[in-house]
This record gives C-alpha cells, structure tokens and sequence, in this order.
C-alpha cells in the first residue's frame, strides 16, 4: 500500500509564504490554533495532528516557526513535526486538565521572548472560531499591552488555491471514497443498520489507503436522512426508504466526500422527484462553476432554478463549500459571496434537498478550471436503486 506524504519542498513553499504574509500584515507573531477535529491550520504548517490535547503554531516576522504542544505530546510531536522547534505549554492541555505540578513547562512569555525577541505589540490569532479561552489568556498575561487582531485570513487565503500536490492528494481521497461507496452498496440489505454499513465504509477506507475518515460517515435511513448534519445509529435501512450515504476518506490530511442517496427497492414518486431535481440542480451547478465567475451568482443561479423547478422549499442551503485539507472549509459559496472564482480553486458541489419524511445530498468534489470545473469524483451520477 501507497504511503501519502507531502514533500519537505512543499513545507518550505508554506513557511516563506506564510512568513510573507505576517510580514504584511505588519504583526509580530501569529498564532494559529488546532484541536483533534479542526486540525488543518497547523497540519497545513507542519504536518502535526493534535489528538486529546489542542496544538499551536507561531510565526514570528523574523521568520521564526514552531510548534506548540500540551504536555503530553512531546515525543510524538517531534516524530511528526515538519518543524523542530517545538515548546510545551500547559494552555493546551487535554480537556480533562491535568495540572502536571512535577513537569517543567514552556510558557508564552518564553516563546515571544526568543521568537520576537523585543516588545510584543501586535499579535493575529488564526483559528479564532476554535480558539480556546485558557490559550487566549496565557497569551494576555504575557503580552498584556499587546494588541491582539483576528488574523484566519492570512492561512485561509494560502489555501483556497491548490498545489499541484495537493490536489493529487483531494484526488487520491476521493478516489478511495469511491471505492468505499461502490462496496457500501454492493453490501448494503434492509436488515443492516446504519452502523453495521458504517463498519463496511471503514473497512473499504483503510484497506485502500485512507489514512483516517474525512468526516464522520454518513449513513442515514428514513427520517434520519433530513439531517442536514447526523450521526448514523442502529435503525434499519430497511426497504423503500430513501438511505443517504456521503462517503468521505483522508489522505495526508487531505479530506473527501462523496454523497448519493440509495433506495433499497422502488423510491416512491415523491422521492423519485427530489432525488432527479437534486441530481439535475447538481450538474446544472457544475456548468456554472469556471474561473473568473463571481460565487454570488453561482449562488443565485442555484437557487432560482431550485424555484424554477419546484424545489425552492425543499432547500436549506446551497450551492458549495471550500475543500481542502477539512471537508468543510471556506470559503463558502452564498448569494453574499462577492470573490471570482479562480483556477485550482476546490469545491464541495453539495446539494441538499429535505422534506418531513427524508432527505437528499448529492455531493462531489470539483477544481475549478478556466472554462469549467474538472470533477474529483462522479461514479454512480443515476438514480441508486438495489
């Protein structure tokens, strides 16, 4: 089996960028902030992933990078890390809060100390919607005169545009999705529960090269598939019902997902409906999706044709969102969003459809080209009936 790594080379290309833009911004040091969950600011910068404990990375204008740990993580970090410099700090503890009273700890009057190396006076936060309160404070007591900014643009606009290694990596994810989802109904009988289904997308993951889920699998029955955002349980998929599956792997933090709904047996009119109105809006998004297209008017184009069509109240929310090292991540595309979309540019094309009784997500993974959008995924694009 392949292993998926990014190169030291691509790293490199990171840090000076990333040094660049602190430098513009006219900070003295950024810190971004990681958990378990939302780990893609400091895997993005040094190919860590936090588990129990949260993570930092700081990046000082005088080119300084490093790593900031819990207590615990130590020995992994340094196994892991693309960046050796490495401080431990008790502010990112695990949740339960162990004190450590024996262990000798980093601190932030340490970091910028030798990272700044003079008066801290303006510090940007990356992650700030996951930032925790204990991290912030550390911050405060060590600089309390500093000004402290949101600064999530600098890492978000480094990653809205896709290396060539990265997206051979979105590719191979969704690649191993596809597989997993083909196996999932190959599988899939009315007697199975929606975890049991769960277990088989597993296994097809890990055995073909996924490193971990790209999100939690979707695997809803029923009246569980108008979730727009569950969690699978012990229902039965049971026969006619509409089962919403979204598929999604991770490959060196790269993340997929690949959505179809499936019936077991006949869909009944209603659901035929939905189903071919969500599947025609899908592909009609596609088509205005190429660079130099401003996202607002992909947004409006959606959900007028939604209304066109008779779907308009069916709708939640639409059409697309970034994609990138999370499933989910911006930017998001609204009737509100006012950027173009640009070359090598990755979506999640995500259409999602409800009524009381079910619910309906096509979803596949894009980049955007200049006269259209080159498809990560796309097997299985028909009415699923087994």
């Amino acid at each position: 089996m392949r292993e998926y790594r990014i190169p030291d080379s691509e790293f490199k290309r990171r840090w000076e960028k990333v040094v660049e833009e602190v430098r513009k911004k006219g900070i003295d040091i950024l810190i971004a902030q990681s958990n378990e969950a939302d780990f893609a600011n400091v895997r993005y910068l040094t190919d860590y992933w936090p588990i129990f404990e949260t993570a930092g990375v700081a990046v000082s204008k005088k080119g300084d990078i490093a790593l900031l740990i819990g207590p615990e993580s130590e020995t992994f970090a340094l196994d892991r890390s693309r960046v050796k410099k490495i401080y431990r700090i008790l502010q990112y503890r695990e949740s339960a809060e162990p004190e450590y009273p024996d262990m000798e700890l980093d601190d932030f009057s340490k970091v910028f100390r030798e990272m700044v190396g003079e008066k801290v006076r303006k510090i940007g936060l990356a992650g700030y919607q996951i930032f925790p309160v204990p991290v912030y404070e550390a911050i405060k007591e060590a600089a309390p005169e500093a000004e402290i900014i949101k600064s999530d643009d600098i890492l978000v606009n480094m990653r809205i545009i896709k290396s060539p290694v990265e997206l051979e990596m979105l590719k191979e994810s969704f690649r191993i999705s596809e597989i997993a989802l083909e196996e999932a109904i190959k599988s899939m009988n009315s007697e199975m529960t929606e975890l049991q289904l769960v277990g088989i997308i597993e296994k097809a993951l890990y055995e073909n090269g996924a490193e971990y889920e790209g999100h939690p699998q979707y695997v809803l029955s029923g009246k569980n598939s108008n979730h727009a955002i569950g969690r699978p349980g012990y229902d039965k998929l049971g026969k006619g019902k509409l089962i919403q599956l979204n598929i999604g792997a991770r490959v060196a933090g790269y993340s997929s997902s690949v959505g179809r709904p499936v019936c077991i047996g006949k869909m009944s009119s209603e659901m035929r409906r939905l189903v071919e109105a969500g599947l025609d809006m899908h592909r009609k998004t596609m088509e205005w999706m190429k660079a130099g297209v401003k996202a607002s008017e992909v947004a409006k184009k959606f959900f007028e044709y939604g209304e066109k069509i008779g779907v308009g109240k069916n709708l939640l929310y639409g059409p697309c969102h970034g994609l990138g090292m999370l499933e989910v991540e911006k930017p998001w595309m609204e009737t509100n969003s006012n950027y173009y979309l640009e070359e090598n540019m990755t979506f999640q094309v995500d259409t999602f459809l409800y009524c009381d009784e079910f619910g309906l997500r096509w979803e596949n993974g894009v980049v955007v080209k200049k006269d259209g959008v080159e498809p990560l995924s796309g097997k299985l694009m028909e009415i699923i009936e087994v």
